[in-house]
């Protein structure tokens, strides 16, 4: 680079980073040192409109029909300085008022290119937002490294890139510019907005912001129609998305993901009453779907039961994989794609949300629940899923047993358009969920990008039923008994038995997983040994794995059953440490091949299993907690 260019481009950085004084401010400085102290003081005088938005493209190129940018937009003026957010932006070529989508990263993600594509290729122009700084697309991508690089520069590095600027402010995320960041706090600092401790001050606020000016983009793009904007995100995506339907009348429709319902502090009634999911959610009145796999750790679906009382809204759906946590399989993303494809293309006719009753008062005290689904579409199958594993009403459970409760599935008995099944508990001591999953047919098949921005195909819809809690105290007094009883055997493997084992992979893989072995069911009896009949055509080798061990088994191959026995010795983890006994297990695996990873003196060690498979997928017989 010649000494010109470096000069240019200097000073272009100087310029687009905000250094320059005298501008006006995109928020009032506080009125006598007095933070907001609700949600509607928060917002109060702010006009996403009001500001020009000064639109840098950064780069630009075609790919598959689809026109794509990297650009940036000024979000506002802050303490003096401006701030920038960085996006890909991408539309249909030669698209006339298409419907405008603002795409919200996660924590660890970034703006992605693929979002924008796969939208585009539906018909959509989309703006995913870079809040964090980090960028994926085609000769313009920004990790972690290089948001960095752009803080500290210099910017004549041959990889610095411009990316999100906060200007005077930190709403970065993985990495934070300062040492602590604002998400969870209002507390004053030198990076923050405010100098008393101020909603302004954090972090999900100044995002939000920041995608209420993403909106504002769309409403300017000439091939957007601006009535009809949608928004979504996955993760602290999922939250923004919420807060972001909430604060703009704008959004016609919208989808979290593993989002928006469960930060409900309790610690800081500030926070609780500006930033906190509940003021947002009482809020929403747009049409939304709330994507939330069962066993999802940052979307709780206990705290969406509360959720879907709460919003304004009449028109709702949710989605709630069993087993899952924040991952999810086509059937399940791609409701949030034909939501927008229902709202704002109308090509689409969503199905109503299940009916679903749990009656408790029954002559063999065994829970009776009772599932209606709207036929407008195809109805592939019902399902039913419950679990005694959840916590009382206004209880809060531990990450570990979110994400590893196991969710029986109930065999239902179709008469004429509904669908029933008894639920035997194995104690009444123990709350009670239980939901109701539909599956529908697509006409064809919909192309999408998921939760991490792989293309999937969906060939199916899922929708939910609200999920029904009750109580212990509800199930004593209903004369509710315990039927079920403690069982050695683990799974017989007959023709639904994938229903309480799950995978994240959408192909032929059938490597599967489950959850019942943290059952209380399912404990495994003292002095006892894993033990499981399969059966390989040809040799293999067979991983077992539980929780962070796994052991590997050799198959002769044949036409003949093959008895596997293993005990906890048999066992390793990715530093060789056996596993010492099988008390708190949570997750049962089998597969081909595992990679096993950990950390030991802060290096990441691993250690792999099995391999390619050989021939025709096995046949599972038997598992269960043998004698020694």
């Amino acid at each position: 680079m010649g000494r010109k260019s470096r000069t240019l481009l200097i000073v272009a950085v100087l310029l687009s980073t905000g250094i320059v004084r005298g501008l006006p401010e995109t928020l009032e400085p506080l009125a006598d040192g007095h933070a907001p102290q609700s949600y509607e003081a928060l917002w109060a005088g702010y006009d996403p409109r009001r500001e020009p938005l000064e639109i840098e493209v950064l780069k630009e190129w075609e790919q598959d029909g689809v026109v794509l940018r990297v650009v940036r937009y000024q979000i506002g003026v802050f303490k003096g300085q401006r701030a920038s957010m960085a996006a890909v932006y991408g539309f249909p070529k030669g698209a006339s008022r298409v419907p405008g989508l603002v795409q919200i990263h996660g924590g660890g993600q970034a703006a992605h290119a693929n979002a924008v594509l796969t939208n585009a290729q539906r018909g959509y122009a989309t703006i995913s937002i870079a809040w964090a700084g980090r960028i994926s697309a085609p000769g313009y991508d920004v990790n972690a490294d290089l948001v960095k690089l752009f803080w500290d520069g210099p910017a004549t590095d041959p990889r610095y890139k411009l990316t999100t600027d906060w200007g005077a402010l930190d709403a970065y995320h993985a990495p934070c510019r300062y040492p602590k960041n604002n998400f969870f706090r209002m507390s004053a600092a030198p990076w923050t907005l405010d100098a008393v401790e101020s909603p302004r001050n954090n972090s999900w606020f100044l995002c939000v912001l920041a995608a209420r000016r993403a909106l504002t983009f769309l409403e300017q793009q000439p091939e957007v129609d601006p009535t009809k904007l949608g928004v979504y995100g996955h993760s602290m995506g999922g939250k923004l998305t919420v807060l972001t339907a909430a604060a703009d009348s704008r959004v016609k429709a919208a989808a979290p993901s593993c989002g928006g319902v469960s930060d409900r502090p309790v610690e800081n009634p500030l926070y609780a009453a500006t930033i906190a999911d509940g003021p947002s959610l009482e809020r929403i009145a747009c049409p939304i779907i709330f994507l939330s796999p069962a066993n999802d750790f940052h979307g709780r679906i206990d705290d969406l039961q509360t959720a879907l009382g709460e919003i304004k809204s009449q028109d709702w759906r949710a989605t709630c994989s069993a087993h899952a946590s924040h991952q999810d399989l086509p059937a399940f993303m791609v409701a949030g794609p034909l939501w927008f494809d229902h709202h704002l293309k109308n090509t689409f006719r969503f199905p109503q949300t299940p009916a679903a009753s749990l009656e408790l008062h029954t002559p063999n005290g065994i829970p009776f629940f009772t599932v209606k689904p709207d036929a407008a579409r195809k109805i592939v199958a019902v399902e039913a899923y419950y679990t005694q594993q959840g916590t009382v009403k206004g209880g809060r459970s531990d990450r570990d047993n979110t994400v590893s409760r196991f969710w029986h599935s109930a065999p239902l008995t179709q008469q004429g358009d509904t669908w029933t099944a008894e639920l035997p508990l194995l104690s009444i001591e123990q709350p009670l969920w239980v939901y109701a999953n539909v599956r529908y047919a697509l006409d064809e098949p919909v192309t999408a990008a998921g939760y991490y921005y792989n293309t999937y195909a969906a060939r199916e819809l899922n929708l939910s039923s609200q999920m029904r809690m009750v109580s212990p105290d509800q199930l004593q007094t209903a004369g509710s008994k315990a039927t079920a009883l403690p069982s050695r055997e683990i799974e017989t493997f007959g023709p639904d038995w994938r229903l309480e084992w799950f995978t994240y992979s959408d192909s032929a893989d059938w490597a599967r997983k489950t959850h019942k072995v943290y059952d209380p069911q399912w404990a495994a009896p003292a002095a006892s040994v894993l033990a499981l009949e399969v059966r390989s055509a040809q040799a293999n080798r067979l991983v077992i794995g539980l929780d962070g061990h796994a052991a590997e088994v050799s198959l002769t191959g044949g036409e003949d059953w093959q008895r596997v026995r293993i005990a906890p010795g048999d066992f390793h983890d990715a530093t060789g440490a056996i596993l010492p006994d099988w008390n708190g297990l949570r997750e049962l695996r089998l597969a081909p091949a595992e990679t096993l990873r950990t950390k030991q003196n802060g290096q990441e060690v691993t250690r792999t299993l099995g391999g390619a498979w050989q021939g025709s997928p096995p046949e599972f017989r038997l598992l269960e907690w043998g004698g020694q």
